[in-house]
């Protein structure tokens, strides 16, 4: 199995192509930034143990959730062709992807989907304390097909979201209750997701363009364009956060869904985008991560 890194000698990137091209540890010096199920990979991202690799189907509660950055089609749904019934998903979510790695960047291409029609391509490109995610997706059907790409970055929880916003009539949205509906608070020119037990998901219609999470110290924030003139799924949702913590028994309303442990997922979705055979979209989204100070974590 492959495995592959990238390294500025500030920050460390390892990927794992045949995880469906996951990005599965961000580390600068000792520490690491993403949540990897560690029951499931050692910190070098090989297996643990005798688990093996393989693509993964069927419901939410037979997903094997290896943690990191991973990129799917959007709308999610189990109601018809137009909506991405997964995670898990055979090839896009667990297939093997193929990767090509050049001086500075890795690009990982999954392989032809025929449920959705599309081809994923992920290009990482290291800058500084941080990297540039360039993602696209292609109609290699003979169909026309209507997506958005939607990028899903786990962080271990115990941390908080904050959300820039703009003017929004409705800026917030109730999107999955799993447990309950995730708490947040309007602050400072955004919406603050506090550290909570609860398994649920909020939309943000009024996103602006940048989001962060904020845990043991340390900032992760993610920057992209927003177009407000576009249809984004769930509600019109550029972002979307994700809260879930270990339960007693799974919940059989989210498909037998087991949360493996207290995980953030901090999401960002292009537009909705009508593809025809051979037609793409696209999404670029600029990831940095900063050490707090001591002052600056007791104000947060």
């Amino acid at each position: 199995m492959t495995v592959c890194w990238l390294d500025n000698g500030l920050i460390r990137l390892g990927f794992v192509p045949a995880l469906g091209g996951r990005l599965l540890s961000v580390r600068i010096g000792a520490t690491e930034l993403l949540w990897r199920n560690p029951l499931l990979l050692t910190d070098d991202l090989l297996p643990v143990g005798g688990h093996v690799f393989g693509p993964n189907d069927g419901r939410m509660g037979d997903w094997v959730n290896y943690g990191g950055d991973k990129t799917w089609p959007a709308p999610q749904g189990w109601a018809g062709p137009g909506q991405w019934a997964g995670p898990p998903d055979p090839v896009l979510d667990s297939g093997p992807y193929t990767v090509d790695a050049t001086a500075g960047a890795v690009t990982m291409t999954s392989g032809d989907d025929q449920r959705t029609g599309l081809r994923l391509t992920r290009r990482f490109s290291l800058a500084d304390r941080g990297y540039r995610l360039d993602l696209t997706a292609k109609n290699v059907s003979d169909r026309p097909v209507r997506w958005a790409l939607w990028n899903v970055t786990q962080f271990a929880g115990g941390g908080e979201v904050f959300v820039a916003l703009r003017d929004h009539p409705a800026p917030v949205v109730d999107l999955v209750a799993g447990t309950g509906n995730p708490r947040y608070e309007l602050t400072g020119g955004g919406a603050l997701v506090p550290n909570q037990d609860v398994v649920g998901k909020l939309g943000f219609p009024g996103a602006a363009g940048s989001l962060s999470y904020t845990a043991g110290g340390w900032r992760s924030m993610f920057s992209f364009a927003v177009d407000s003139a576009a249809t984004y799924p769930d509600h019109g949702s550029p972002v979307e956060v994700w809260l879930e913590h270990p339960l007693p028994a799974p919940l059989a309303a989210l498909g037998d869904l087991d949360p493996p442990a207290r995980i953030v997922e901090c999401e960002v979705l292009g537009p909705l985008t009508d593809l025809a055979p051979g037609a793409q979209t696209s999404l670029i989204i600029d990831a940095d991560f900063a050490e707090l100070s001591s002052d600056t974590v007791e104000e947060t």
